[in-house]
């Protein structure tokens, strides 16, 4: 035999790029044809793609409202405060003194005074009840101190232990730390999360057989073709190809649609979001679904349909024998 040389290697590496060129050409037409299938039976087509994209949008626009709340909740942890009541005898500049003494305490960032008349003032604006409060002869509410905490704080040093040492002060009648409310909410945010992805995979599961079931129903359609493909020497791989490419098309185009419908919702929602913030004067958005969120989308709709085409092929193919 001739010894291998450059020359050997030449014939070879042609060899390998043109299997490679043809395969790719195949799974191209196939591919194509796969997609040319479900344009010609537009109606089935497309109810089996609803279906597939109402099941994933579902969990996705959740995700996506916790999402948002995760952020609100976010720029609400960076306004950690202590509401510092006053007794009703603490006069206007004792609590101003006092305000200067506590912005000296290394634990605190700031101080901010609210006087017993802008303490009503605020009151009367937000509450409703500004002739109720005519009738009373003197102003009942006490000043109040908000004390911001310093975000460097040492990790040995909790802010209770700081909300306790502020209640002991002999002008404070109550401190009361402000973030009470917030870590219920992270708290509630986190069941929503875990009941979102329970959701999510139930409704993950009803994809797959979704998209099984529309296989399943095509190979029983096409079994007389089928049989005739076995029978002229077809193999398992070849004759798998098609309908593994229907539920990529179907689990592609229901992830679009899941993800059109969610950007549907959420620009239903911005308005009333928009006025809801101003109310509050917060400038806060809705955002949509992340490049990594929408990859994800796609890949999951990708994913389940081609394990439901997968699953329901490797289980009724084996059965249909030319006879």
């Amino acid at each position: 035999p001739a010894p291998a040389g450059p020359g050997a290697t030449r014939r070879t590496r042609p060899g390998l790029k043109q299997w490679l060129r043809t395969r790719a050409r195949l799974h191209a037409q196939v591919l194509i044809a796969s997609l040319g299938r479900l344009y010609r039976a537009p109606f089935s087509s497309l109810m089996t793609v609803a279906v597939i994209a109402i099941a994933l949008a579902l969990p996705s626009g959740l995700l996506v409202l916790l999402d948002n709340l995760q952020r609100l909740n976010a720029g609400w942890d960076g306004t950690t405060s202590i509401s510092l009541f006053l007794r009703q005898s603490v006069s206007d500049a004792r609590a101003d003194r006092l305000a200067e003494e506590l912005r000296d305490w290394p634990r605190i960032d700031a101080v901010r005074t609210l006087h017993r008349d802008q303490a009503l003032a605020e009151f009367r604006e937000l509450s409703g009840f500004g002739e109720a409060l005519d009738a009373l002869d003197e102003n009942p509410l006490p000043g109040v101190l908000i004390v911001q905490p310093a975000a460097n704080a040492a990790p040995d040093q909790p802010i209770e232990a700081l909300v306790e040492e502020l209640g002991r002060l002999p002008e404070v009648e109550l401190a009361q730390l402000d973030l009470q409310w917030v870590k219920r909410f992270s708290a509630m945010m986190d069941i929503g999360r875990r009941g979102v992805l329970v959701v999510g995979a139930l409704l993950g599961l009803a994809v797959l057989l979704i998209a099984g079931n529309t296989i399943r129903l095509d190979i029983q359609n096409r079994r007389e073709e089928i049989e005739v493909c076995k029978l002229i020497g077809g193999t398992d791989a070849f004759i798998r190809r098609p309908f593994l490419y229907g539920g990529f098309w179907y689990g592609l185009l229901g992830a679009l649609l899941a993800w059109l419908l969610v950007a549907v919702g959420l620009w239903l929602l911005d308005e009333p979001v928009r006025r809801l913030a101003g109310l509050y004067d917060s400038g806060f958005l809705l955002g949509g679904p992340s490049l990594e969120g929408v990859g994800l989308l796609l890949a999951a709709g990708v994913g389940l349909g081609l394990a439901g085409s997968w699953l329901a092929v490797g289980r009724h193919l084996r059965a249909i024998e030319p006879t």
